[in-house]
């Protein structure tokens, strides 16, 4: 019998070749799972020997994120019960972790009023710009006494500088004192909750016509990781909890969360979790050094100083810190999950070789991944602190002097330590997952291919 086929229109449950074709492939397919959790167990391109075997066929590899794996029953169960092994106590202890820290009791979160006594924020609609008059700028109040009425509105010169559309919905706060000078009503912001709502939706559309049910899951576990954030992270910090154990274990219980609904319960996953942790311990080790060793004391943007003013018991630096642990999370994610994936398609399509072998033939996956980790998040950086470099780059100031001041030299630290644990967590990753692999060779007894370990 040739070895069966996955199906052409599921091509997300499709699977990689299995070493030692035609009945051998069947056989694999029904002994092995891939996955701590079971599930629909195929082939792909069965008939295909290794590395050119017996039939003269060849294994296909690939690293997706969410093939699943054909591997010996002994083999699986190994895997899962060493994986659990080691994750579980992680579960645990991220568990523990929430229940100690959790915020009990009343925060502090929406209990600052936005305005005094007489300021109010309303809602207004532009009907007329005239830069020669002043105010430039009248529009219809949409909420708040008075609500129809045309006002005049006074708009900073910053915002003047660009087109302000008639027709644009526009915040602005009512002040009582102003009535008598004729302005009581100041330009804020815009209004642009539909334009978000809209582009939020074309991303959720983008995401499900192309990754389908995986992408949408995947949205569903960055939904839980803010709300770890919301409400856990921030009501913690706020309650006055260190921040650094905030941060672990905050990060800890989003990477659960994230991981396993967006890629599933599986060895391949949960290999991965295990080097994103060990990414997340690199990171947070090099992140308490480099911020003592630099002496970074938090204060490089205005954000410092009202975080300063807010909670002058919060220690700065241990908040610089935990910022530094969260920046890359999401990156670190990435590249776990696509070196453990490499590892075991490259078992799976080569059960012979050594682990040293996978190691070596993972590795020079991981390379491409370490040579774009290297720009990926300083080109990050640089995109969102264009404004702060402009500025800063028309001072008379030494290059070196530049490059160290507060406000630059957080964020150079920042995507520093989180490249260094991208690029060690690579490594780490796939040495974890080549120590996984059983080394195995095709044994065939009575025609039918037996693993054998090495």
């Amino acid at each position: 019998m040739g070895g069966a086929h996955a199906r052409p229109d599921d091509p997300d449950d499709q699977r990689e070749a299995v070493p030692g074709g035609g009945d051998g492939a069947d056989d694999a397919a029904r002994t092995g799972g891939g996955l701590l959790a079971g599930g629909r167990r195929r082939t792909r391109g069965g008939g295909a020997g290794r590395d050119g075997g017996a039939h003269g066929g060849h294994a296909h590899v690939g690293h997706g994120h969410g093939e699943q794996l054909v591997l010996p029953e002994a083999e699986r169960r190994r895997a899962r019960i060493l994986l659990s092994a080691i994750v579980l106590p992680l579960l645990l202890a991220t568990v523990a972790g929430l229940f100690a820290l959790w915020p009990r009791g009343e925060t502090i979160a929406g209990t600052v009023a936005m305005t005094a006594p007489g300021v109010s924020f309303e809602t207004a609609r532009v009907t007329s710009v005239d830069l020669d008059a002043d105010p430039a700028v009248r529009a219809v109040l949409l909420t708040g006494p008075g609500t129809g009425a045309e006002i005049p509105v006074g708009v900073p010169p910053e915002v003047l500088a660009q087109p302000i559309p008639i027709g644009a919905k526009i915040q602005v706060i009512f002040e009582r004192s102003g009535l008598d000078s004729g302005a009581p009503f100041i330009f804020v912001d815009y209004v642009r909750d539909v334009p978000l709502l809209w582009l939020v939706a074309i991303y959720v559309v983008g995401v499900a016509a192309v990754a389908r049910w995986r992408g949408l899951a995947a949205m569903v576990g960055l939904a839980a990781s803010l709300g770890v954030i919301g409400l856990f992270v921030l009501p913690a910090l706020m309650g006055g909890t260190s921040p650094l154990l905030v941060a672990l274990v905050g990060s800890s219980a989003m990477m659960f969360v994230s991981v396993y609904l967006a890629h599933g319960i599986s060895i391949r996953t949960t290999t991965a979790l295990l080097g994103t942790f060990a990414g997340l311990a690199v990171t947070t080790l090099l992140a308490l050094w480099s911020a003592d060793a630099t002496r970074l004391i938090g204060t490089g943007s205005e954000d410092g100083y009202h975080v300063a003013g807010t909670f002058p018991e919060m220690s700065l630096r241990a908040l610089l810190v935990c910022g530094f642990v969260i920046a890359g999370l999401g990156a670190l994610n990435d590249v776990t999950i696509t070196q453990a994936s490499a590892v075991w398609e490259l078992h799976g399509a080569d059960p012979g070789a050594t682990r040293l072998s996978v190691f070596g033939r993972a590795m020079r996956i991981g390379r491409d991944h370490i040579a774009s980790t290297v720009y990926t998040l300083a080109f990050a950086y640089v995109g969102t602190a264009l404004p702060l470099l402009l500025v800063m780059a028309i001072y008379d100031r030494s290059l070196g002097a530049l490059l160290t001041s507060g406000a630059l030299a957080e964020e150079i630290v920042r995507t520093l330590v989180s490249s260094i644990g991208l690029i060690l967590a690579i490594p780490i990753t796939t040495a974890i997952a080549a120590a996984l692999v059983r080394t195995s060779r095709a044994g065939r007894v009575g025609g039918e291919p037996t693993p054998v370990e090495a």
